[in-house]
């Protein structure tokens, strides 16, 4: 989520006369000063506490054309952060204290003087409000973010993230489906590409009940599992602001609160996976890849089979990285042996004589279709435990 804008520190121009109209001839009765509560009915009544001895400080400061002082200002900071603090918005009281200024200015003060107080009264009351609404948006950012570390990892009791959910707009009453993008480079919420995927996001689904945050490095966002067009909008905005570089995957829809931690973990697990197979596809769907966490379940069976089916390769001239390569673009190219050689920049005799030598290594025929399958699977399982750029150890 983006953070709220400050409001900007009011500018006054020195002699600008217009604001505070010139004094009324002194043949006429001198008024009095009216009261803040008086000041302007509807502008001063409301935010009455917030200009407490406001008048009196512009009435002394004006007439003698003297600066502030530090307690003075820090009585306006003050002011500031209550009214911030109170929920009060920033037009309202810059109206209040304008009408205060004019009706309590003291009649033989120059315009210039009464504006110049004005401006450090009121650069002091923003000073107070800035901070305090900093302070606001620290505080709910912190909330939020601890929301979504409980609500990715499955944390805490599911009725108390359910009504914590309400107070960031996000229902889970209903099942969700999480998509996370992986780009080149760590992000957070604060770079420009997470920026740049959240505003093409939330341009496109304003009214959606949708949740977008960085976690680890990567982009998150969270969405209702009939809406798998937000989770696709997001994956392919993700992609283009990383420059063509990023890899989005998205878990299975799950219902309840525990489910959203469940497919966060499907599409981590998804882009895990990619990694080691070498897929390249900007777009994954864990559904689809649902049998390498089958095969990487039971860890020592397939450490065995790594082993024994391939394991003679690691004997061979170059090692067995060669020999896996060339198995790997067999396979992928759904064993056409021209295709293959084309991916790997080799004659059609070339690839041939390597999948012979594999077959002498191995004994397993790669060519033979009552064969092959236990290779082929033994090749997943060697990218799996990223084989043999690292030793298989049993369990």
């Amino acid at each position: 989520m983006q953070a709220a804008e400050y409001p900007s520190r009011p500018v006054f121009a020195h002699g600008a006369a217009a604001a505070f109209p010139a004094p009324e001839p002194a043949a006429q009765e001198p008024r009095e000063a009216e009261t803040p509560e008086a000041a302007g009915a509807d502008e001063g009544l409301p935010y009455a506490p917030f200009l407490d001895g406001f008048q009196q400080i512009v009435a002394d400061a004006a007439t003698t054309g003297r600066r502030l002082t530090r307690d003075e200002l820090e009585s306006r900071r003050t002011l500031g952060m209550r009214a911030a603090e109170a929920g009060h918005g920033w037009r309202g009281l810059v109206r209040a204290h304008l009408v205060a200024g004019r009706e309590g200015r003291p009649r033989a003060a120059d315009p210039d003087s009464v504006l110049a107080v004005v401006e450090q009264a009121m650069d002091a009351f923003a000073d107070g409000y800035e901070r305090a609404q900093r302070l606001v948006i620290r505080k709910e950012e912190a909330a939020r973010r601890e929301f979504i570390d409980d609500l990715l990892h499955g944390r805490g009791d599911s009725g108390a993230l359910a009504a914590r959910s309400e107070r960031f707009g996000f229902r889970l009453s209903r099942a969700h489906a999480v998509a996370v993008a992986e780009g080149p480079e760590k992000y957070d919420e604060t770079d420009p590409v997470p920026r740049q995927v959240a505003s093409e996001l939330f341009a496109r689904f304003e009214n959606r009940r949708i949740l977008f945050t960085t976690k680890d490095g990567r982009m998150v966002c969270v969405a209702p599992s009939d809406q798998d067009d937000v989770l696709t909008h997001f994956a392919k905005h993700a992609y283009a602001a990383a420059g063509d570089r990023a890899q989005a995957a998205i878990g299975r829809p799950r219902p309840g609160t525990l489910g959203i931690g469940h497919s966060y973990e499907e599409a981590l697990n998804a882009l895990d996976v990619a990694q080691r197979m070498g897929f390249d596809d900007p777009l994954l769907r864990a559904a689809d890849m649902l049998v390498f966490p089958v095969l990487a379940r039971d860890r020592q069976a397939l450490v065995d089979l790594v082993h024994n089916v391939l394991g003679p390769l690691e004997g061979a001239r170059g090692g067995a990285l060669p020999w896996l390569e060339t198995l790997g673009a067999y396979f992928d190219t759904g064993c056409v042996a021209a295709a293959a050689a084309r991916r790997l920049s080799l004659s059609v005799r070339a690839l041939t004589y390597r999948l012979d030598r594999v077959h002498a290594l191995t004994g397993v025929d790669p060519t033979d279709p009552t064969q092959r399958y236990m290779l082929q699977t033994a090749v997943i399982g060697a990218r799996l435990l990223d084989w043999p750029a690292r030793p298989l150890r049993p369990v």
